[in-house]
């Protein structure tokens, strides 16, 4: 599965002057005046598979409310095209009228809205039900950048048991309706380096911390350092058994999709901070460790870097996914995201100042760059080749 995306986040953020504001990427890019001509571009660079999804806060408008209008005409050009969505359901924000994630109704309401968007649209297969669990988690309960903005294990935790809780429940209520509907966990995969020997029991839990969303989303079990972790930071027992009882991985089709950056792994410091270590294990390395924790299909399902060291990366990132393959691990897929440039990502979103970030396809006036040409050279050169040959297992 060759692939790309449509950049579609939109969490909220505190303005300097205190105001709340909506980053909202489909309109910093202009993606909601040029949808027809994007999904051109998708169809005309030879892929079939594409990350997308509505805007959330746009569709769900109350409990049980729900306005489809976009939606409709996006998907029903979608199938038109033949181009088969990849459905991205929550993407780091949520509706006003929920509040943030630390609302422990709001993954009832999410399922109750996913369930509906199945129902809408019976022909979709893949689903993404919240995409980057971790991150959103991190970004607004823990480093106070997006929805919530707070800064504390407790805050961390309460929005990462309620993002998991929301696609758990959202896996069964779209699987009710669509039984063979496929499952792909879009993921941060991180890592933690250790500067000086002194901090390597911090990196240690570091390095466990950075799997709760998937243990929590497929059931598995915790060591005694991170179970007394959650305990300490307001989770029941209960609450730890609900997530060990649906081990959905056994009920539905899922893929563990990861995410992988030139940013993804740190350099921990003997005061407790980190900062950017750029690549030293790479998307080989840390992917095994996944693999070998939940045994799951894979798939790369984002990666980027800016102009002029664009082409060099996706070369070395397909490069790598390749070696997965041959060395038996299930690779079903790999995306460079996204198709257009995006809109303030230097800051993580938290600066709403309109810089144009380099990272997609094509420019944000829908020309190529040269990025774009080698991706799509990269696509008819392989995809004939990987279509005949035989690697790790098959899907569902």
């Amino acid at each position: 599965m060759f692939a790309t995306g449509i950049e579609n986040s939109y969490p909220n953020i505190i303005l300097p002057d205190g105001k709340t504001k909506r980053i909202d990427e489909m309109e910093k890019t202009g993606h909601y005046k040029f949808w027809k001509e994007d999904f051109l571009l998708v169809k005309e660079s030879g892929m079939e598979h594409l990350r997308y999804g509505p805007p959330y806060y746009k569709c769900h408008i109350g409990p049980g409310k729900y306005d489809w209008s976009f939606s409709d005409e996006t998907f029903k050009e979608l199938e038109r095209l033949e181009i088969v969505p990849i459905v991205d359901l929550c993407h780091f924000g949520v509706p006003d009228w929920i509040g943030n994630f630390q609302n422990t109704d709001w993954p009832y309401y999410f399922a109750e809205y996913a369930e509906a968007f199945a129902k809408r649209y019976p022909h979709l297969q893949y689903y993404t039900p919240v995409n980057e669990i971790f991150i959103t988690a991190m970004f607004s309960g823990q480093y106070g950048w997006w929805n919530e903005c707070l800064t504390s294990d407790r805050t961390f935790l309460i929005a990462l048991k309620n993002l998991c809780k929301a696609n758990i429940l959202a896996m069964q209520a779209i699987h009710k309706h669509r039984p063979d509907a496929i499952f792909i966990q879009s993921e941060s995969s991180e890592y933690f380096h250790a500067e000086n020997p002194d901090v390597r029991p911090l990196c240690d839990f570091l390095n466990q911390k950075r799997f709760l969303s998937l243990d929590f989303t497929y059931g598995y079990s915790l060591d005694a350092d991170m179970y007394k972790y959650l305990l300490e930071n307001g989770m029941t027992d209960e609450e730890y058994k609900w997530f060990g009882n649906h081990r959905l991985r056994t009920q539905c089709n899922c893929v563990m999709g990861n995410d992988y950056y030139i940013t993804n792994e740190h350099m921990v410091h003997s005061n407790g901070s980190t900062s950017p270590a750029g690549e030293i294990l790479g998307y080989y390395v840390i992917t095994h460790q996944y693999f070998r924790r939940y045994k799951l299909p894979v798939m790369h399902t984002e990666t980027n870097l800016i102009e002029p060291l664009a082409v060099h990366w996706l070369k070395k990132q397909w490069a790598n996914v390749y070696r997965l393959k041959e060395d038996g691990v299930p690779v079903i897929g790999f995306t460079w995201y996204s198709l257009i440039d995006q809109v303030d990502w230097d800051s993580a979103l938290r600066n709403d100042a309109g810089i144009v970030n380099s990272l997609g396809m094509y420019d944000l006036e829908r020309k190529i760059r040269p990025l774009g040409k080698e991706y799509i050279s990269l696509i008819k050169q392989w995809k004939e080749v990987i279509s005949n040959e035989s690697f790790g297992v098959p899907l569902y």
